[in-house]
């Protein structure tokens, strides 16, 4: 059976991770009397397990990468191995940092792979665990157990050497974490320790000075110098767990990432040479293909040439972008034309895409420009620099483009929230902004977001959508349409109801577009994404705090505002909280046909949701009066969905018709009714009238409105057949 081996690495030097590698390796012979080899690849410590185990081997493993051998065997090892009288191997690394250079990346590979025939267990110190083959290493490793100690600089660096690890790609569960020197008095315990680094502590190795110290001293590790001490014992207790829970039999089935340390060492030749750009991608070890060089190169010879941290390249008043954005042209043809770019911008197509790629970094949001100025994309989600996925009809799907790096990210994400006025940092580590097109953004970064900077973009149509739209796109009928529109034009109080992006901003843009142009329409957002067509209307968007944590401005406070504004409508583009008080309130005090949007799956979920938010407002309301409160503001529910096939309609348009007893009363006017999928899985249904002729349209009829009875006839009718594009209307 194939041998298993563990690479031991530690965010901070310090940590005691080598004497930690070699006892494990110790504790396991001394457990299961199996032969264990301990590789030193710590390059820069340079002999610190010499020091550990008493040894000083004339070879190092530099002499072992250069073996030319087809199979590196036991009989190609002993000229270099040291097999101690203790009975373990070991394999020691240079003492000369001239000759760590000579290491062979490939030839550590072969070893890597021919060793676990050869040995059941080999413990190798990886050092920080960040350099080319310690990379090497966990490509061929069936465990990793990186060493922290309870010190808040150490759990720091550990956590940014979790998170580089699981950005290369390596399973999650092939990390195990170690506490060394753990003190029972120590302030901070393993349980902080776990929740700081959201990753399960598999063991702690207690505090034992005297101990280690005489170990050292006499160059002999503890596990044989001090046996049957406390630290001792916690040595053989991992070992024995590693065999109860079958670690390494679990963890080999995982598959690994591989080709990381190449790509790590082909970053670190470039800085090196200097040939990186400045780039922060060769120093988190990601692909430096000719391109990339020749485009960061070129970046970086622009941000020379024109200062542009010293640009204001956050101008949202477009003439001037445009003047920037000929002139930043211009550099970048003027460099380009200095570098020898004649074998890879071989055409003026190529010459045009890389200068089109270097403006979009330098101005623009790099990869994301073409996504969003495709208009079949409705929604990009970046959930890592090098994993971005979009939204085409409804379906999400993996596009081709990547940053480059976390770093290239974070630009463009200063680039989205600074023109805002807005932060993202460690302190305030999420927000909400919006793009000069009306996008709605989401950021969060580290250390809440382990994979690095994710960005969520819910993408607006240029165009804006109204009634017929959404009648041709399938997402009501004609019918439905008018009546909404009667609806809106009689002043009646409107939630639209749905899921996450099932459309709801969308419809509500829609419904605001009804709303007479000689109306005051006041509108309060947490991030502006209304798009109405009138002119009297006053736009308020909520405030985050600042950096010092002040100077918070809520949705809630601007509903209150607006009542002290003369509105004839007001639009709250959603309801999350305390607001739906003020909110109901407003509509009960003769500011009647106001609409707003609450995140539920059903009109009857919706209402349950609404009392809910109102009970957040802190004010101790009873549930009944909250009820009366709501059946006598809100008038009709309109409940839309994203189905199956990525389609959005309304499924259902609904009365509040009072109360009965402790229940609000609801009745179906309109309702969508699936009847199965085609052939090609897209949703078969029918609109249907419920035949109930809702009450308030005597009193439309009493202001002068013509709505005809045959409207609410049950007889279904067929879902309009989606146009091309079906389902792009969302919010």
């Amino acid at each position: 059976m194939a041998g298993h081996i563990v690479a031991v690495a530690g965010g901070k030097g310090g940590v005691g991770k080598s004497v930690f590698a070699a006892n494990l390796a110790i504790a396991y012979l001394q457990e299961f009397k199996q032969r264990p080899l301990i590789v030193d690849l710590d390059l820069a410590s340079l002999g610190d397990q010499n020091i550990i185990l008493g040894q000083n081997p004339a070879k190092s493993i530099v002499d072992v990468t250069k073996l030319n051998v087809p199979t590196i065997d036991v009989k190609a090892l002993n000229p270099i191995m040291v097999n101690a009288q203790g009975g373990y191997s070991f394999i020691g690394a240079p003492r000369d940092p001239i000759l760590a250079r000579d290491l062979d990346l490939d030839g550590l590979g072969r070893f890597l792979k021919s060793i676990t025939n050869t040995f059941s267990l080999t413990v190798v110190d990886c050092g920080s665990g960040m350099d080319p083959w310690a990379l090497k290493v966990f490509e061929y490793a069936t465990c990793i157990f990186v060493v922290a100690t309870s010190d808040v600089i150490v759990i720091n660096q550990t956590k940014r050497l979790l998170s580089k690890i699981q950005e290369l790609l390596f399973p999650p569960e092939m990390v195990q974490v170690i506490i060394n020197r753990y003190s029972a008095t120590s302030i901070i315990n393993p349980q902080m320790v776990q929740k700081n680094l959201n990753r399960a502590v598999f063991a702690a190795v207690p505090e034992d000075a005297a101990a280690c110290d005489g170990s050292l001293a006499k160059s002999v590790p503890v596990c044989i110098a001090a046996q049957g001490t406390p630290i001792a014992r916690s040595y053989h207790d991992i070992v024995r767990r590693i065999q109860q829970v079958n670690l390494f039999e679990n963890l080999a089935k995982l598959k690994k990432p591989t080709g990381v340390a190449a790509k790590a060492l082909a970053g670190a030749q470039a800085i090196e040479t200097g040939k990186d750009g400045g780039n922060p991608l060769s120093r988190s070890f990601g692909p430096m293909d000719p391109w990339t060089i020749m485009k960061l190169r070129i970046h970086k010879s622009l941000v020379e040439n024109m200062d542009l941290k010293k640009t204001n390249t956050d101008t949202n008043d477009p003439r001037q972008r445009a003047i920037l954005r000929e002139r930043t042209q211009k550099v970048i043809f003027d460099v380009i034309s200095n570098e020898d770019t004649a074998a890879l911008l071989s055409t003026r197509e190529l010459k045009a895409q890389m200068v089109k790629e270097v403006l979009d970094e330098a101005l623009g949001l790099g990869p994301l420009e073409d996504l969003l100025a495709d208009d079949s994309v409705t929604e990009v989600m970046v959930n890592a620099r090098d994993q971005i996925y979009i939204e085409k009809s409804g379906k999400p799907m993996i596009s081709k483009v990547n940053f480059s790096s976390e770093q290239q990210m974070m630009n463009v994400i200063e680039r989205i929230v600074t023109p805002l006025g807005r932060r993202v940092d460690e302190k305030q580590p999420y927000v909400d902004a919006r793009l000069p097109d009306g996008s709605r953004v989401h950021i969060i970064i580290p250390p809440l977001a382990l994979r690095g900077p994710t960005i969520t973009i819910r993408k607006f149509p240029k165009k804006k959508f109204q009634s017929k739209d959404l009648v041709a796109f399938g997402t009501l009928t004609e019918e439905m349409a008018d009546f909404l529109r009667s609806c809106v034009e009689a002043k009646l109080n409107i939630i639209v109801s749905g899921g996450t992006g099932s459309g709801k901003t969308t419809l509500l843009n829609v419904l605001s577009g009804f709303i007479p142009a000689s109306e005051r329409i006041i509108t309060v957002e947490d991030a502006a994404e209304l798009q109405l067509s009138q002119d009297h209307v006053v736009r308020l968007e909520a405030r985050p705090k600042n950096i010092e944590g002040e100077g918070e401005v809520s949705i809630r406070d601007l509903v209150k505002c607006c009542l002290r504004m003369r509105p004839d409508r007001i639009v709250v583009g959603e309801c999350r909280s305390g607001e739906a008080l003020d909110m109901l309130q407003a509509m009960n005090t003769g500011h009647s046909g106001s609409l707003t949007t609450i995140h539920s799956n059903n009109p009857r979920e919706c209402l349950a949701r609404l009392e809910t938010l109102v009970m957040m407002s802190g004010l101790g309301i009873p549930s009944k009066a909250i009820k009366e409160n709501i059946a006598s503001a809100v008038g009709v529910i309109i409940q839309q969905s994203r189905l199956t096939d990525g389609s959005r309609k309304v499924t259902h348009i609904t009365e509040v018709t009072g109360m009965q007893g402790d229940v609000i009363s609801l009745q179906d006017i309109f309702v969508f009714k699936q009847e199965g999928l085609d052939k090609n899985r897209k949703v078969i249904g029918r609109y249907m009238p419920t035949g109930f002729v809702p009450k308030f349209v005597e009193e439309m009829e009493a202001k002068g409105m013509k709505i005809s009875r045959s409207l609410f006839t049950a007889t279904a009718a067929p879902a309009p057949a989606a146009a091309a594009g079906a389902g792009r209307p969302r919010s």
